[in-house]
């Protein structure tokens, strides 16, 4: 009944008022303009920073087909999407320049980084930070958070910097698998979805497990990129004091894990993991320190 009136109510409405406009003086412009996209000074920016050198686009207008419709999200504010995309290129894309050469990541990164406003929440208590499409995007939520963490490398590599290299390490052992002797250093030790209940969560646990993170344990693919986007992106003190806590059997399963980890990067990729480390640590610190201008949107012809 309520239904049928409140679409009844607005039937005559809009009767109502075709009767009214109709009598008035019809504008000759119409209200239906061209959608404007691709000209602002981001958008040229982009294009210079992002497509000419690497052919790689940087999206942040809402798109619902590269959106995951299983969650709620919202668009990506521009002013943070502006921070997010120099931090990017900065502390990622040009760390890898500075390693491996700008044709190694040209060539390998996908070519889309797509950028929306929030997290995605999961019914299990975890959060979607990022996740990598086939070798050829890198999704990245909650960039409207970002200014909380501009100050804090620990932060910026939590829910940002350290998704990127994770998910980058799943493209790179997409197009060249890792030896199949890692999956065995921990193998029974995975746990799928589980590595968030109880006790698998626990650093207590999972360090003395062989594991450098609790979802490390979600599975062997995982469990690489974990090793590896972790090592690059925590100093020497981190990392040892993570092996400390680890203690001496664990600590054993985690070097074995590393081992492999920098033997594969130099064997397949020609690039020095430690080197990639101090590179990625530096640049970083830039950021943290307010040394990278992260809202300049000049392009230099």
């Amino acid at each position: 009944m309520n239904k049928y009136f409140i679409y009844s109510l607005l039937l005559a409405m809009a009767g109502m008022t075709f009767t009214a406009c109709s009598e008035d003086k019809l504008d000759s412009t119409s209200v239906i303009q061209p959608d404007e996209t691709g000209n602002s000074e981001f958008d040229k920016w982009l294009d210079a920073n992002f497509v000419a050198p690497y052919n790689i686009e940087f999206l942040y207008r809402y798109k619902d087909n590269e959106t995951d419709m299983n969650y709620f999200n919202i668009p990506a504010k521009v002013e943070d999407a502006v921070k997010l995309a120099h931090i990017v290129k900065y502390s990622c894309l040009e760390a890898y320049d500075q390693v491996a050469g700008v044709n190694f990541t040209r060539a390998y990164f996908p070519k889309m980084f797509y950028a929306v406003g929030d997290f995605e929440f999961k019914n299990n208590g975890t959060m979607i930070l990022g996740t990598a499409e086939g070798g050829k995007k890198i999704f990245l939520a909650g960039t409207n958070h970002l200014d909380k963490f501009l100050t804090s490398r620990e932060e910026l590599n939590t829910y940002y910097l350290k998704t990127i290299h994770h998910e980058f390490t799943h493209i790179m052992n997409q197009t060249k698998d890792y030896p199949a002797n890692f999956k065995l250093i921990t193998g029974t030790g995975y746990v799928s979805d589980a590595w968030s209940q109880e006790p698998y969560w626990k650093p207590e646990y999972y360090l003395k497990h062989g594991f450098i993170s609790a979802y490390a344990q979600h599975s062997h693919v995982e469990d690489f990129a974990e090793m590896l986007s972790i090592y690059i992106t925590n100093p020497k003190s981190q990392w040892d004091a993570w092996m400390t806590e680890a203690g001496t059997d664990g600590a054993k399963l985690i070097q074995q894990k590393l081992d492999i980890v920098r033997s594969y990067m130099k064997t397949q990729w020609k690039i020095d993991l430690d080197k990639l480390r101090e590179t990625v640590l530096q640049r970083e610190d830039d950021i943290v320190a307010g040394r990278v201008n992260l809202t300049d949107l000049t392009v230099n012809n």
